[in-house]
């Protein structure tokens, strides 16, 4: 006997996904968040634990003092202009003593890394707190959240059409070709153009992060500038998680003026004439 899927599974999906909408703090952007801050953080405890614990760290110098201070600053500002969810993080920095690795992360709760080998591409501290303040807008726009939510959500609305799909007793070559179409469409439609909003998010949250924390926001040109001369080739943008470096750069033009009214505030603030 054949059993009939439920006919209330695509709307019941919509509630919870409806029901789990969120607002990104800066742009005002609504998000799928299906999980709570709390959670975010354990999470990011864990796998900050689970890092550093395999991790060779740089605790002593120049490059490490620099890194606590751009920490510490960045920290301030975030928790200044996005309070929440900022002003609940533990705030930890360091920096990870790898000369290869031209990275830095973050993680929710702010957690977060810098890899030695970034210091070769950014060159200066102010380029430096650029990339720090958009490692931290990851985490201050539930990024890592929502991109789990998308997955969640992708999956349920995939076991939806399969239900679907069986209802109408699609033959059963037909509906594998559906369903595997389905995941290459959610893939280039949905989770690589939210991931390339993610980053763009982050690099306009990110600079007037540093700039707030009175770091120079037109550096952030000359470091994707610098980014691109040492990324060599990359996939078309509409296959890549990240935005084209000139498109990075011109989103960055755009968002500078706001930036530089952080800046000069930041500036006057310090006692130092803009």
């Amino acid at each position: 006997m054949r059993t009939t899927p439920p006919r209330l599974s695509p709307l019941l999906l919509l509630v919870v996904l409806a029901a789990a909408c969120a607002t990104v703090p800066g742009t005002g952007r609504r998000q799928l968040k299906l999980m709570s801050l709390d959670q975010e953080m354990t999470l990011g405890r864990e796998a900050y634990s689970e890092a550093m614990s395999s991790s060779p760290v740089i605790q002593s110098g120049a490059d490490y003092e620099m890194v606590q201070r751009i920490g510490e600053r960045v920290a301030r500002a975030a928790r200044k202009l996005y309070p929440n969810p900022a002003r609940s993080f533990d705030w930890e920095i360091n920096l990870i003593d790898e000369p290869r690795t031209v990275n830095a992360w973050a993680l929710p709760g702010g957690k977060s890394a810098v890899y030695s080998g970034l210091l070769t591409i950014t060159g200066d501290e102010d380029s430096l707190a650029v990339v720090v303040g958009h490692e931290v807008a990851h985490a201050i726009a539930h990024h890592g959240a929502e991109r789990m939510s998308q997955q969640m959500g992708l999956s349920g609305g995939m076991i939806v059409a399969g239900l679907i799909l069986q209802e109408k007793e699609t033959d059963p070559d037909k509906a594998a070709t559906i369903m595997a179409a389905l995941g290459v469409g959610s893939t280039l439609g949905v989770m690589l153009p939210f991931s390339r909003l993610h980053e763009s998010e982050a690099d306009e949250l990110g600079l007037y992060i540093a700039a707030a924390a009175g770091y120079d926001p037109r550096a952030s040109i000359g470091l994707w500038e610098r980014m691109a001369s040492a990324g060599g080739d990359g996939p078309p943008e509409f296959l890549s998680t990240h935005p084209s470096e000139e498109t990075r750069i011109q989103r960055l033009r755009k968002a500078m003026p706001k930036a530089m009214r952080y800046y000069n505030k930041a500036q006057r603030e310090m006692g130092i004439s803009p």
